[in-house]
């Protein structure tokens, strides 16, 4: 396996275990930071799908508060899908290969964001209720505001052009 393929490796893992096994790697690690960052993007999505489905009364609500979430957050997200797609790119060796591992690596992250969907649909209605119906507030918060939970990987990320 290139050493390309093990970054991106990281990076898959770090999504699947919500940053708690990349917190084992080294503080500064770009694959790692990345999927620490890319992944708390991939937990938000996953709390609101889990709202929708459970909660649909605060659908609207939700959508609107994730919509200006988003536009907050567009060019850091953009900017994330670009380096992960980048990684891939550079992990394989032609355009096949590319699509072929493009497939394979988003499908990881949507099978991982789908199963913490899962884990939020399992707690206790009351719980993801009130979750659901704190999301508009939530969003505006510091702690969904990826530049600032996530500072420090975002200046290892940024090193990197």
């Amino acid at each position: 396996m290139k050493k390309t393929s093990l970054t991106l490796a990281a990076v898959t893992v770090a999504l699947a275990y919500g940053g708690t096994a990349a917190a084992a790697e080294t503080p500064g690690n770009y694959a790692t930071d990345l999927g620490r960052v890319y992944g708390g993007y991939q937990r938000i999505l996953a709390l609101k799908e889990a709202c929708d489905t459970a909660v649909p009364a605060a659908r609207a609500a939700n959508n609107r508060a994730f919509a200006a979430w988003e536009a907050q957050h567009r060019a850091l997200l953009l900017d994330l899908r670009q380096r992960v797609e980048a990684m891939i790119r550079a992990a394989s060796k032609d355009k096949d290969e590319y699509v072929r591992n493009l497939g394979k690596y988003q499908g990881a992250i949507l099978l991982e964001r789908k199963e913490y969907r899962d884990v939020l649909l399992a707690l206790g209605a009351d719980e993801l209720r009130d979750q659901c119906q704190r999301m508009p507030e939530s969003l505006k918060g510091a702690d969904t505001d990826l530049a600032r939970v996530y500072a420090a990987e975002l200046e290892t990320i940024r090193k990197r052009k």
